[in-house]
């Protein structure tokens, strides 16, 4: 199967570290988090992966070219300006036409999660796009769903008062499964983001679905969080393993 993996951003929010080297490059354990990504990628049966790239990019491309056979088609799409986290997989639809599905997976999102039960669900529910959701209070996004894991609203940067009557809510983990017919509503050679441009669009359909998160989940997008993964990893909480890469 296909995958897209979002790795172009600038990981400003993780301040002096990724001056000199973009986020997925950056060690927990003494390996990059794009180890870990591509590994569970490998582990559910993606072998095909597209990465796109910005910063740091010739970084990125050396750190993979100098990994062992790793049994991945991995290709490229560089933005010269960042086209977003739905941008960017428009700028490759022609890759993706004609899939049954594919799965798009955020660059700082490491996760021993099943992918294939993920897709499994999206096909079983004829789904056009099916998100890996987690449960946590205050998020950019939160969601709700019917018992049926279908989502009825979706709640963009909500204000404080959303928060004072919902204490926890379902929110998106930056992992999905998406139908090609859905390239259609990505505006082309633009910024464009899922959750703020994309997600809108299809919720009318009644075919936007959830998926609970069952697995370890851990966005990496601040020192704090680095250390977490770091820890989480020595601990055995983490049950993920990683593709073996140089970053320098």
């Amino acid at each position: 199967m296909k995958a897209m993996l979002l790795c172009a951003g600038m990981g400003s929010r993780l301040g002096d570290l990724t001056t000199t080297l973009p986020k997925p490059l950056l060690r927990a354990n003494g390996q990059p988090i794009l180890g870990y990504i591509l590994e569970n990628l490998r582990t559910h049966g993606f072998h095909e992966v597209t990465i796109n790239l910005h910063h740091g990019a010739d970084q990125i491309r050396r750190a993979l070219h100098s990994a062992p056979d790793h049994g991945l088609d991995i290709r490229f799409s560089e933005e010269p300006f960042l086209l977003g986290t739905a941008g960017a997989v428009k700028k490759v639809a022609e890759h993706f036409a004609g899939e049954e599905c594919f799965l798009v997976h955020y660059g700082d999102i490491v996760t021993d999660q099943n992918l294939g039960a993920l897709v499994e669900q999206h096909l079983a529910k004829n789904a056009l796009l099916t998100l890996l959701a987690h449960h946590r209070s205050r998020s950019n996004s939160a969601i709700s769903l019917d018992s049926s894991l279908r989502v009825t609203e979706f709640h963009e940067r909500p204000p404080e008062s959303f928060w004072e009557t919902t204490p926890s809510a379902w929110v998106n983990s930056g992992v999905m499964v998406v139908s090609p017919s859905v390239l259609a509503e990505i505006p082309e050679g633009i910024h464009a983001d899922w959750p703020k441009d994309i997600f809108p669009r299809i919720l009318p359909s009644g075919r936007l679905f959830a998926h609970p998160l069952d697995g370890y989940r851990i966005a990496v997008d601040s020192p704090d969080r680095l250390n977490q993964l770091d820890k989480d990893i020595s601990s055995g909480r983490f049950k993920g393993k990683s593709l073996p890469l140089h970053s320098h």
